[in-house]
């Protein structure tokens, strides 16, 4: 019986490599760049990306706010040193007339939110904000510090007292520094929102709604109700908006307040 791993009918074999010449380093054949239609397939799943030059520059912040600490690499993270440096960008460039900025984030450092908010809400131009998937913790002051504000009917926010994570030093100072931050979060959000500072408090401070915390998860029109977001909409209706305030000539959000 033949041996099955050999072939009876060899077809044409193809000729081994040459040696190469001792003594002669490998030759290595650099590959040639891979096309735009090739890198935008292998980056982001399509063939074709639209590019259109448009008076509204988009900002997003998504997955945890990144601050002085490195999170781990499995976290999706806004970095503030590399959204400070595009809002500066776009403060200076004559040919970007509004901002749209666009949230899906779970909150993170405060600090580095309250910079990123800090920064918003001094523009000289025009800004909108739209909270897609949540605007949680950090989030919400960086949704309010704009001109107006949209929620997605889906789309949550989570309002809860500032907390530490890690070795914290039980002594007195340390509860006064977080009596004084949260004062400057909740200061931040009232001046920019229809919200009342007892009402942002109440939410804040209650219990019974979140397993392992207390605040408040609000929902779409629910944070609408409570005066926190202007309105509920979605993509074209905030660059609608956007476009209108442009058309008005309207200043940016810290001329409003």
């Amino acid at each position: 019986m033949p041996n099955p791993d050999v072939n009876p009918n060899p077809g044409p074999q193809p000729a081994p490599p040459s040696p190469q010449p001792s003594g002669e380093p490998e030759r290595v054949v650099a590959r040639p760049p891979a096309s735009p239609q090739v890198e935008s397939i292998k980056e982001l799943g399509q063939t074709n990306v639209a590019e259109y030059k448009s008076e509204i520059q988009c900002v997003q912040i998504v997955g945890q706010i990144e601050g002085h600490l490195v999170l781990p690499p499995q976290n999706k993270t806004t970095k503030y040193e590399h959204i400070i440096p595009q809002l500066v960008a776009i403060e200076q460039d004559p040919a970007v007339k509004g901002l749209l900025v666009v949230l899906n984030t779970v909150g993170g450092d405060v600090e580095a939110g309250l910079a990123i908010a800090e920064m918003l809400v001094s523009m000289s131009k025009p800004v909108v904000s739209l909270v897609l998937g949540g605007g949680h913790s950090i989030g919400v002051p960086i949704a309010v510090a704009a001109n107006h504000s949209f929620i997605a009917e889906t789309a949550t926010m989570t309002i809860h007292p500032i907390r530490l994570t890690g070795l914290v030093i039980g002594v007195p100072q340390t509860y006064e520094y977080l009596d004084k931050m949260q004062d400057r979060v909740i200061r931040f959000i009232v001046e920019h929102a229809n919200i009342s500072e007892q009402e942002l408090r109440r939410l804040m401070f209650q219990t019974g709604e979140l397993a392992r915390d207390i605040g408040t998860i609000l929902v779409g029109k629910d944070a609408v109700k409570v005066g926190l977001i202007d309105e509920v909409g979605g993509l074209s209706q905030a660059v609608r908006y956007l476009k209108k305030l442009i058309a008005e000539g309207a200043p940016g959000p810290g001329k409003l307040h």
